[in-house]
Parts: C-alpha cells; structure tokens; sequence
C-alpha cells in the first residue's frame, strides 16, 4: 500500500534526525475511512516498519469521544486503555495513547514530535503570547493537560472551536503547552513543508543559539567516577556515562544557571530521568566523593529510588543506567532538556511542569510500560559488568570479547589495530542488546596508551569491573636463532605490559572497592599459556615470558587481596583455528615448521596432528573454553592467584 510506504518514509525522515526526536519519541499515523495506522508502543520512529504500527477501526475510536469514563483518572485511563485494545485489529500490539488525537485530526498524515527548539518555545513563561506574536493569532495553542483521555478531549474540543471560528477550516498545526506539536496534511511533501516553516521562524526568534562545542573530558573522572558508580550499585550495578560541552558546562558552573533545570519539561524526561537529580559544586576529587556519598544517600531517602541524573563541576553531565542502552538516552533526554533551558530564555524563561502534573506521569501505567520498554536487558553471567580485553580486535582476544558480550557484559576493545578494532566494535554492536562495546586503540607496552584506555572506559561506562589481559605475541626460535630484539619485544608485551596494565588499572578497582558494598569484587585477568606451566622446546621467548606471568599473577594477587581485587591467570591450551596459528604468512604452524621444532614434520598438516596428538580430549581450546573460565574465576570469590589450565587435559597441575 503506498500511503503505508510513505507514512514509513515520514517516520524514519524525522525519527532519525535528533532535532525532532531523541529516545524513540513521537508518533506519526495515516488514516482513510475506516482504519487508521498508528505507532504502536515501543517502536522507534527511526527504524520503524509496517509491523511498527497498529491498526485500529476507526468507526470503533469514534464510539470513545462520545463515551462516558470513570472520574477516577486511574480507573478512567484503564477503562480507555480497554477500549484502544477493543479498536486495534492487530492484536499483540498496544496503540500510542495518543491515537485518539491523530483520529481526531481531519488530515490523512498526522506527525506528532517533541522538537527541541518547538519545546524551548512551549516550556517557556510566554509559550502562548510568543506563539501568537510569531506565527499569529490563529495559532492553535493548547494549555498543559495530563496526557490520555483528558489530553484527547481538550483537543478535540479545540479543534471544533477551530473549525466553527475559521469556517469549517482545519488547524494543521497544534501547539501543546510542555509536550509538543502535532503537524497535520494530506501528503508527507506537505507535512515536510510546515515543519521546515515552524523551525525557520523559531530558530530567528531565539536570541542565541544553544553551545554545542564539545569539550575535552577531564583527565580526574577516573579518580571520581569509578567511586560514584560502587555507590549506586550497592543493589545491582549500574552503568555511568559522562558527557561534556559548553552547553553542559553553562549549568555546572553555575548554582544560579542550575535552577532552571531542578524540574522536568516534559513527560518523556520524567519517563527517562525522573524528576528529580543531584548537583555537585566541588571541584576536588575528595570532595565530590565526599559530596556524593552525602547526596546519594540523602536522596534515595527523600525520594525511595536513585538518581538518573547527576551534574558535577568540571567533569559534566553523568547518565546513571540500568544499562548502557539507558545511558545514552538518558544523556540525550536530559541535555535535550538543557537546550530546552535555555531556548526558553528567550521567550521569557523556562516554564518546568508542577509537581501535581509530574506526580501524574510518574504514576501513569502508559508511561510506567514505556519505561519498562526502554530499560532493555541483557541478561547474562557477566550482566552489566565492563570489561576491558587486550588484543581484542581478532582472534583469541575477540572471540573472548565477543562470548563476554554475549553474556551481558560492556566490552571495551583495546587493540594496536584500529582499522579491525573499529569493525569489530561494529560488529558486536550489532549483537548486543543493552550493553554496549566502544574500540579504544591501545600500545599495552606503554602506560600513557593504558591511562588513556582506563580513561575512555570510565567516561563510557564508569567502571572497570574485569581487565582480561590477553594482547601477547609470539616469536619462535631456538637459542641459535633468537636475537636479542625479538626476545625483548616478546618480553615487553607478554611479561612487562602485563605489570604496566595492571599497575594502572588496580588504582580504579581499588577506588571501586573502597566505595563498594563487601560483596563485590574486581577481577584481573592474564590469559596466559599451557607454555606458563612447562617449558618450551625452541620458544623460550615466549615460555619465559608466560612463566613470569603467574609469578606475576601470584605476586599481584597477594598485594591486592586486601582490597577485594582477585587475581588469575587462564593457562589455555592451542587455538588451533585462530589467527595466531593458522595465519598462512607467519601462524605457528609456518613458524613452528621452519623452526623444525616438529621432529620430522614436512607439512603444516604434519604439524597440526603432532599437536593434536598430545591433547587427551583430541580437541583444541576454543574461546568459548576460556570464556567459561574467566566466568567461573570472576563469579567465586575463594580464589585468587591462581593459573587456571584449560589445555584439554594436555597439562595437568600437580
């Protein structure tokens, strides 16, 4: 049906552009006589399909404007919700609330957005006068209403008004005080029209345009950040993300500028933010911790839940998640309500809904499923938890990475190869459902490269909960052979990068703990080699560097136990399938047959069944093998310093 194509095109034209929509918001509908299509709940305009959107009769919605409900405003909006099911011929799928009102609307295609720079107009003191100076009188303008039922016959009133006072006319535009517009037209060409039209004037009514210059993170969010995190996570971890812009930056520094953001605009920052946020004016790390713990508690006693929304001097606006998914949205909502702020200054300051419209949205069972819909999940042994793997970008290191996300765990890709890093971030982002996983190019040999890591890790998720430590290479050769650069190069990634990554990254976890509830711990991670428990003839490089690895982990783990901060190593056995052996250029197997390290071998083939042939379980060890072991050593609690084999029974401790 080509309307139905078009009112996709219309959907997705809007929905992917954030002046217009931010967190999946807004509904757009088509409709002839007897049906109307409109957003079900839960779609996102941006990538909305035909199965997006429900279909109700309309001779059936037509019955519901004429319809007595209960005064009870609970009641009333269940007995409506009935009823919007009773109208919906595609059963399974629950109607935007608001279908009534694109019903009402004599146009073909009804397009229902929350514009940022229309909000900073209708959450402002002079929402009505200003609408009426420029775009005129006949504008049609409706004052704040609860959403639902109530919403719905106001409007419709309205535009009744409308049509008795302009000649039957209908209003193609509808302003709505703290909610949005709704831009009405017989074809998309015409809806696109009138949108461009409301922004060009609005854009030349507001005297400044919003700051949107981004500014560099600070360099001490990892000395507050990880601190803040444990102390919101003393009932399930969450997910903290950090923005900063000049935007930002005009509220945080200011008591005074912060004022006009202490309540919400709209229903959908209530949904995603709540009502309610904290403000830190400290600069020092001490002092924001020492703040934060205040607050914190203070607040989730005032208010029986935590905050979403935190405000720090000089680090920037920081997202409190269930997730990562919720993150984003929660920064997008919120800074969409900033700009709201401040666009607002030119129409006579912002006007924030009142306390008895919020206790509304916030007990609302719509807005309450909305909610529900945005929270995501990802449920997984490593739930929630952020990882950091070394080497991770193909692979031993990927496929490690790659079965941590698919438990649930954030993952950070940190690798010397961007080009491949960058599309293994891709690659898993596709997999994901509320986590998330970000590329950071990393030199392990170097601690500025690991302090850089550390810091990206934190600004995106918060925390560092795991650090695999799994980056290593490989040069093979017997004492003839070996040369002194290629015995240091082995050394310093497979033996010193281990001490470098651990050194920087036990100052986080050691932080975390401290803030953190007693149950918790933090775990390091040295993916090492069965090559760590025996020696190994013509590789000794290698071997030698493994072996100081668990002397190493052993070391690490006796002087971080005291802050609940476990150690291991994960001894794996050949990953026959990966790169490291079977790259034909210069795979173990190429380099183990050069080096005749095989007694006899002609072949690569001859090379792989005389390793295969030491193996009791005839199997070489796969990611998932080793993946299953760091989740056993991040899940007990009873080990630390430890070299976990997974070697097919090929090593056995003794």
């Amino acid at each position: 049906m080509k309307e139905i194509e078009q009112l996709i095109e219309i959907s997705q034209f809007y929905g992917r552009d954030s002046r217009f929509v931010i967190a999946g918001g807004g509904n757009t509908s088509y409709k002839n006589e007897e049906m109307i299509w409109v957003k079900a709940s839960g779609s996102s305009l941006a990538t909305i399909t035909e199965e997006g959107f429900a279909i109700l009769d309309r001779a059936k919605l037509a019955v519901m404007s004429d319809k007595k409900y209960s005064d009870n405003a609970a009641k009333r909006e269940e007995e409506v919700k009935n009823d919007l099911a009773a109208a919906t011929l595609t059963k399974g799928k629950r109607p935007s609330v608001e279908t009534s009102m694109h019903n009402a609307i004599d146009y073909a295609f009804v397009v229902h957005l929350h514009p940022t720079t229309v909000n900073g107009l209708m959450c402002s003191q002079n929402a009505e006068s200003d609408l009426k100076r420029i775009f005129g009188e006949k504008a049609l303008y409706i004052e704040y209403t609860d959403p639902g039922y109530v919403l719905f016959k106001k409007v419709e009133d309205a535009i009744k008004a409308f049509r008795e006072e302009d000649g039957g006319a209908e209003p193609a535009i509808i302003w709505l005080q703290n909610h949005g517009i709704f831009v009405g037209a017989n074809s998309i060409e015409e809806i696109k029209v009138l949108y461009t039209k409301i922004l060009d004037k609005l854009e030349k009514a507001i005297q400044a345009p919003v700051p949107t210059e981004a500014r560099a993170t600070c360099s001490c969010t990892e000395q507050i950040l990880p601190g803040i995190r444990m102390m919101l996570s003393k009932e399930g971890l969450k997910t903290l993300k950090v923005r900063k812009n000049e935007l930002i930056k005009y509220f945080y520094d200011s008591p005074e500028n912060q004022t006009k953001i202490t309540r919400p605009f709209t229903p959908d920052a209530i949904v995603y933010c709540k009502s309610n946020y904290i403000f830190i004016n400290e600069e020092e790390p001490e002092a924001v911790l020492a703040e934060a713990t205040k607050a914190i508690s203070a607040f989730k006693e005032r208010f029986g839940y935590l905050p979403k929304v935190l405000l720090i001097q000089g680090i920037g606006l920081v997202a409190v998640g269930d997730n990562a998914a919720q993150c984003d949205i929660i920064l997008d909502v919120f800074e969409d309500a900033m700009k709201i702020a401040w666009i607002a200054g030119s129409f006579g300051g912002p006007h924030p809904m009142t306390q008895a419209q919020i206790d509304f949205i916030d007990n609302w069972e719509v807005e309450n499923y909305r909610r529900s819909v945005a929270a995501g999940s990802a449920k997984g042994r490593a739930e929630n938890k952020t990882i950091i793997v070394t080497g991770a970008a193909q692979g031993f290191g990927e496929g490690i990475a790659r079965c941590l996300l698919q438990e649930g765990a954030n993952i950070v890709v940190a690798d010397m190869n961007d080009t491949v890093g960058m599309a293994t971030m891709e690659r898993f982002n596709k997999l994901v459902k509320s986590n998330r996983a970000i590329f950071v190019k990393t030199n392990v040999s170097e601690i500025p490269s690991i302090e850089n890591l550390v810091h990206e890790t934190i600004c995106n998720f918060g925390a560092i909960d795991c650090f695999v430590s799994n980056a290593g290479v490989l040069r093979a050769g017997s004492l003839d052979d070996m040369t002194p650069e290629n015995f240091e190069f082995v050394t310093k990634i497979n033996y010193n990068a281990y001490f470098y990554c651990t050194k920087v990254v036990s100052r986080i976890m050691k932080l975390q703990t401290k803030y953190a509830s007693a149950d918790y711990y933090a775990d390091i991670i040295q993916i090492n080699s069965k090559s760590g428990l025996r020696g190994s003839k013509a590789n000794f490089a290698y071997a030698g560097g493994k072996f100081g690895g668990v002397g190493l982990t052993q070391s690490f783990a006796l002087e971080l136990a005291p802050f609940r901060i476990k150690v291991n190593s994960i001894c794996p056995g050949n990953f026959y399938e990966g790169p490291l052996w079977s790259d034909p250029d210069n795979g173990l197997f190429v380099q183990y047959l050069r080096a005749g390290k095989v007694p006899g071998a002609k072949t690569i083939e001859d090379v792989k069944n005389f390793y295969l042939a030491q193996v009791p379980m005839q199997k070489g060890c796969s990611p998932e093998d080793v993946t299953k072991g760091a989740l056993y050593l991040m899940e007990q609690c009873g080990e630390t310093g430890q070299a976990l084999p997974i070697t097919g029974g090929q090593v056995m401790l003794s």
